[in-house]
């Protein structure tokens, strides 16, 4: 990078990830005035104010929110190439799958049974992501492939193959409004309220949440709702009720991998989910059933 160098790149995320230079400094292990020369420096350099700064809170300006966003992107980049380079070294490389619990539409069993099948299979070290940085693992190299929900999911420099399509629920406190009605439509959840997930810069305007937990507390006390892929709400939480809502966008359960590893171990176990996807009626039933893939996903 010529006009960044990767540490002043480091410093800024921290600091638009945070929106608090006490706290990135903090997570940096550097002093926060040199924190703040650092990030003066980085907007006299390109030009623009990244930062919007008062005496009571930080926030990111629009081009601080380009940066963040594909800064977040660069940063994966340079640590994925490292990882890439010792792992690509490594013939007896085990392969890393990274998945959110609860996030594959019982699939994993029949997927790895599958996989293990393989004459080429390498065991399968299963890691668990949050429900929004599952994507980063492959981009750093921290995992070699995922199971996401698309589009909620972003794909950016992914390659990934559909395994199952199906479609969402509404997810209502039992006292709600509409907890009565046997099915609802997107016009009915027009006015609700929706939750923010950690991470994301564009979402709904309830409570910001990190994982299922929190999203669930927050629906038992009538702060939010939210609208999520059927199978990842199986079974039901006591207290909650939830309603399909028929002309949501399906979600889409996809298998994915880094666009620049091309690795023989790697398209193996995609081939083997693919495959053992196919194999399951439920997800066939479904994804017959399900409408063209778009839209907002979770």
């Amino acid at each position: 990078m010529s006009e960044l160098e990767t540490r002043e790149l480091e410093y800024f995320v921290a600091v638009a990830e945070e929106l608090h230079f006490g706290r990135a400094a903090a997570r940096l292990a550097i002093a926060q005035p040199a924190l703040s020369k650092a990030i003066q420096r980085v907007e006299s350099r390109l030009g623009v104010q990244l930062l919007l700064r008062s005496s009571r809170r930080v926030s990111l300006t629009p081009a601080g929110e380009a940066l963040l966003h594909h800064g977040r992107h660069a940063l994966n980049a340079v640590s994925a190439a490292a990882r890439s380079a010792r792992r690509a070294g490594d013939v007896q490389a085990q392969l890393r799958l990274v998945i959110k619990p609860g996030g594959d539409a019982n699939l994993l069993s029949g997927i790895l049974a599958a996989y293990a099948g393989q004459p080429d299979a390498r065991r399968v070290d299963v890691l668990f992501g949050g429900a929004t940085d599952r994507a980063d693992y492959l981009r750093d190299g921290r995992a070699d492939v995922a199971l996401l929900y698309a589009p909620f999911d972003d794909l950016t420099g992914l390659e990934s193959e559909t395994l199952f399509v199906e479609g969402r629920v509404a997810i209502l406190p039992q006292g709600h409004r509409l907890a009565s009605r046997g099915e609802l439509c997107m016009a009915d959840l027009e006015h609700e309220t929706l939750p923010r997930w950690k991470g994301v810069l564009d979402g709904g305007t309830g409570p910001e949440i990190a994982d299922v937990a929190q999203m669930t507390q927050m629906i038992m006390l009538g702060r939010t709702i939210a609208l999520l892929p059927r199978s990842s709400v199986e079974p039901v939480h006591p207290g909650l009720v939830y309603k399909p809502v028929a002309d949501a966008a399906p979600s889409r359960l996809v298998v994915a991998w880094s666009q620049l590893d091309q690795r023989p171990l790697v398209a193996s176990f995609v081939a083997a989910a693919v495959a053992a996807s196919r194999s399951q009626p439920d997800a066939a039933s479904d994804q017959k059933a399900g409408a063209s893939p778009g839209g907002e996903a979770g």
